[in-house]
């Protein structure tokens, strides 16, 4: 029944997903009489706000996961299963994986987010995202394959495809990975490339909305699409993409910028699971929560992190998906959780929020903190450097993302341009002749990136 999970005196908390939210509550309950059972299809966590950086050859993945069996190693009431789950029997208490059903006294979800594609399915299908480590090696392997194959075409209309890139989405993800590819283009890509003519290569953010960086300050704004626009970016707000086939990215119905690198980072849902009461499922796939992160109507069954809706006053449309919000719910239902042992009222949830940043380029960050406090340019960047180094999961991680960054900073290169295994794009055909999507079903920490379809004329 329980997958070899020992029997214990103490009631047994089963957290689905190792992000920000669920590493958190494990943690914060090492000490506390309760066997914790962590499941996660990945053995490793992720910290996704440095997925861009492995994506354009920053840095290594090995610098932004960390085992999750070590983070965990000496804290006796854990225990860790890989696995998939499949749905979720709150009626049973238990959570039927693909490697048995596992029971629970309290059940926390903390399975994140996954990639929203508005229901455009050419863009579902073609696109590159930006979600989990899979995700951003594929990335940079085809950005990397797609200047090879610029290198042997002699028809210039390909070879435009090929080495324009379109960002779709003018979020923080936007932001930081056209900054960090206009960088390449302009202190790697010709040395590595002296045979093409880079000045064709066009590297486009589109953004739906009327400025980037929707949730930032005006001046914040402000400064980011100056950053960009120096840094030879073409920015078009108030601009979606419709589709995206035969290496087009179509703006309107007969107007398409030629290219076969599109990255969409416009847009998140939230990975409810199956078997939720559909009453307590969102649109956007979050799960409505309570003021102290219980599932509505579900006693003992709590969601944290992105993939929890909790509406408030400040926060109408549910609090926002961010990592600090994920955290600090955990340490709260932590919270809450010794007092429920106790048998007293569960305390309501405030956030605090301790602010906002973008990193554009080396040197160009913009900052907005509590109070209308806003700083940008090198200030910034240090700022947003120092955060996320302490953010780290493990000192190794922080060392090597801080001796990577150095050698960065002062040679101007990025030296993780491998192509270790090429991947090829998932617009081909199946088997039985159906274009083949991604299967998007759980968190993106352990929603895996389906593996390289082959056509059979390939």
């Amino acid at each position: 029944m329980d997958t070899n999970l020992p029997k214990s005196a103490h009631p047994r908390l089963v957290i689905i997903g190792c992000g920000f939210a669920g590493l958190r509550l494990a943690q914060a309950l090492k000490h506390d009489p309760v066997q914790i059972v962590v499941i996660d299809r990945h053995n490793y966590h992720n910290f996704q706000p440095l997925l861009y950086q492995v994506a354009t050859g920053a840095l290594e993945a090995d610098s932004i996961a960390y085992p999750i069996r070590k983070i965990f190693a000496g804290q006796k009431n854990f225990f860790f299963r890989l696995a998939d789950v499949e749905r979720v029997n709150t009626e049973a208490k238990t959570v039927h994986t693909n490697i048995g059903d596992i029971s629970y006294d309290y059940l926390v979800i903390a399975t994140g987010s996954l990639t929203n594609f508005f229901g455009i399915e050419s863009i579902e299908r073609n696109a590159m995202q930006i979600k989990s480590i899979p995700n951003a090696l594929n990335l940079r392997s085809y950005i990397f394959q797609n200047f090879e194959k610029a290198l042997l075409t002699s028809d210039p209309q390909q070879r435009e495809a090929l080495l324009n890139i379109v960002v779709v989405g003018g979020g923080p993800t936007g932001v930081e990975i056209s900054g960090s590819l206009a960088e390449m283009r302009r202190t790697v890509l010709p040395k590595d490339y002296p045979e093409l003519d880079l000045s064709q290569m066009k590297i486009i953010l589109v953004e739906a909305g009327p400025a980037l960086l929707g949730p930032m300050s005006k001046q914040s704004q402000d400064d980011a699409l100056g950053y960009l626009q120096k840094l030879g970016v073409e920015v078009r707000l108030n601009t979606g993409i419709k589709r995206f086939e035969d290496c087009r990215a179509y703006y309107s119905d007969a107007e398409f910028i030629p290219t076969e690198n599109l990255i969409w980072a416009a847009g998140v849902n939230g990975a409810a699971l199956a078997g939720l009461p559909e009453a307590t499922v969102t649109r956007n796939k979050r799960v409505n929560v309570n003021r102290w992160n219980e599932v509505e109507g579900l006693p003992g069954v709590f969601a944290i992190g992105d993939v929890a809706n909790m509406v408030t006053e400040e926060m109408p449309k549910g609090l926002p998906m961010l990592a600090p919000v994920a955290q600090q719910q955990a340490d709260h239902l932590a919270h809450n959780l010794r007092r429920l042992a106790k048998g007293q009222t569960p305390e309501p949830f405030n956030y605090f929020n301790k602010g906002v940043m973008a990193i554009v380029a080396r040197n160009k960050a913009v900052v907005d903190l509590p109070k209308n406090v806003h700083f940008r340019g090198f200030f910034g960047w240090l700022t947003w450097l120092f955060v996320h180094l302490m953010t780290l999961v493990g000192f190794r991680n922080k060392v090597v993302a801080l001796i990577d960054w150095a050698f960065s900073y002062w040679n101007s290169d990025k030296a993780l341009r491998l192509i270790i295994r090429p991947f090829n794009r998932r617009d081909v055909k199946d088997d039985k002749g159906k274009r083949a999507a991604e299967h998007q079903t759980a968190t993106a920490e352990y929603n895996p990136t389906p593996p390289a379809i082959q056509s059979p004329a390939a």
